[in-house]
């Protein structure tokens, strides 16, 4: 038996109507529970089409696969409704529909919501916003990891935050985060005899110099948010200085930056470094000729994670 898929649109004025003459109407908001239950279309059902057992729970809300049903996401903007009804349509839903402009069309025209939340409309889980004040670093929640590579291998480990402050103005970012360089530890060979070796090397006036230079120290010089700050991507750009081996060089890259629920800061960033410019040249050969099995390529990976509370 073949289906003529129907994938009709209401606009919020059109599927108020109906639900007025229809209340039997089967309306599914694809939004997350907690959403759900802060406010919804009155008597629309929930699943949430970011959950893996999205059909399940379509399921249990819409179990007639031959009546009508409406969904709607967030807004005009958002993709939800489009991905339930391509999932809905291989799931063998035979009339599927969706609200033209999501939630936000139906409030926009001033329609009833349910819920337990119905006037707090405004979105923070798409773009970030994040409060003036002053942040502490939590260096036990707070992580860097590095890689380095020579021609034959990659060698990966991490290195201790020990101190931090970040103070945010306007939306613009100041402040400074502190690394224990003696710290520093390899964690792909463990269990080799060859770790310490390493560490001790990477320890060495060969490589940071620790017994000179203990502590590396990044300051934030500029932080600005790139537009429009999706909290997914890469939303603040920042520029700075690092402080490593006794050198002070300048430093850009960017960063995502996201406000937790219990109003901590969280930074993620990842970008390589020339090692160079910070005098750590040992095995370049930008610097040295016949380095044979030493030579170490210049670029230095890092993966940064830093918590702040506010």
């Amino acid at each position: 038996m073949s289906f003529k898929w129907i994938h009709k649109s209401y606009t919020a004025g059109e599927l108020e109507k109906r639900l007025e003459n229809q209340p039997q109407t089967i309306v599914v908001d694809l939004l997350p529970p907690d959403h759900y239950e802060g406010r919804h279309i009155p008597g629309a059902r929930n699943a949430c089409v970011f959950q893996v057992s999205f059909l399940k729970e379509l399921a249990a809300a819409a179990p007639d696969k031959e009546a009508l049903v409406v969904v709607y996401g967030a807004s005009e903007r958002s993709q939800d409704a489009a991905v339930a009804l391509d999932k809905m349509e291989r799931a063998g839903y035979q009339q599927i529909a969706f609200l033209q402009g999501g939630l936000a069309a139906w409030h926009e025209k001033g329609y009833a919501l349910e819920g337990e939340a119905t006037d707090q409309v405004v979105d923070r889980q798409t773009q970030v916003t994040l409060p003036d004040g002053h942040y502490s670093v939590d260096t036990k929640a707070s992580r860097v990891e590095w890689a380095g590579r020579n021609p034959n291998t990659r060698h990966v480990g991490t290195v201790d935050i020990t101190a931090g402050m970040l103070d945010l103005d306007a939306g613009k970012m100041t402040g400074e985060v502190e690394i224990d360089m003696n710290s520093i530890r390899n964690t792909n060979l463990e269990g080799d005899d060859s770790k310490p070796i390493l560490e001790e090397h990477l320890r060495s006036d060969d490589f940071f110099f620790t017994q000179l230079f203990p502590k590396a120290v990044f300051s934030f010089k500029q932080a600005e948010r790139i537009e429009p700050g999706w909290i997914t991507a890469p939303n603040y750009h920042i520029k700075g200085v690092l402080n490593l081996r006794g050198v002070s060089a300048d430093l850009e890259f960017d960063a995502t930056v996201v406000l937790l629920d219990d109003h901590s800061l969280v930074l993620e960033a990842h970008f390589d470094i020339d090692r160079t410019r910070w005098n750590v040249i040992y095995g370049s050969a930008r610097f040295f000729e016949h380095l044979g099995m030493h030579v170490v390529f210049d670029l230095l990976s890092f993966q940064i994670r830093l918590v702040a509370n506010h």
